[in-house]
């Protein structure tokens, strides 16, 4: 199946249960894992989710538990990389390494009140407060 069509398919609930799977890693996960973890009113609710998840091709059932056989990267996904079944957002790693060169930059450097120094203050400062902006954005996006 194409992308577009796994996009358009792959959302509320469904979208819930994929990133669950996803955090799992290559573990299985079991209809009422599901339900409990996710607190869906019963485990036919779980299990239709999962089905549909196995009808686009991205889990397979193997004795009653799903694990995950394809990973897409489709809507709001895009944007995250999953670390060790943590769902991190992608802008994170940009911006721990601007706030970590602009502190280095003020521990070297006492301040002074020149153009220069000022200049690279405010340019280190500008990115590293749009980068901050974007990852908690993008993680306030996250289904949760």
């Amino acid at each position: 199946m194409d992308d577009a069509y796994i996009e358009s398919e792959l959302k509320g609930k469904t979208l819930l249960v994929y990133m669950h799977i996803l955090k799992a890693g290559h573990e299985t996960v079991g209809v009422r894992e599901v339900q409990r973890t996710l607190g869906f009113s019963s485990p036919s609710v779980a299990a239709y989710h999962l089905q549909k998840l196995q009808d686009l091709g991205l889990v397979e059932n193997a004795y009653g538990d799903y694990r995950l056989i394809k990973e897409v990267k489709v809507g709001v996904l895009r944007s995250f990389v999953s670390l060790g079944g943590v769902m991190l957002p992608r802008y994170l790693f940009y911006a721990v390494l601007v706030t970590s060169m602009l502190v280095t930059f003020l521990v070297m450097f006492p301040f002074s009140p020149t153009r220069e120094y000022m200049t690279t203050l405010v340019m280190g400062l500008v990115p590293t407060a749009l980068l901050w902006f974007e990852t908690i954005k993008i993680w306030r996006e996250k289904p949760s």
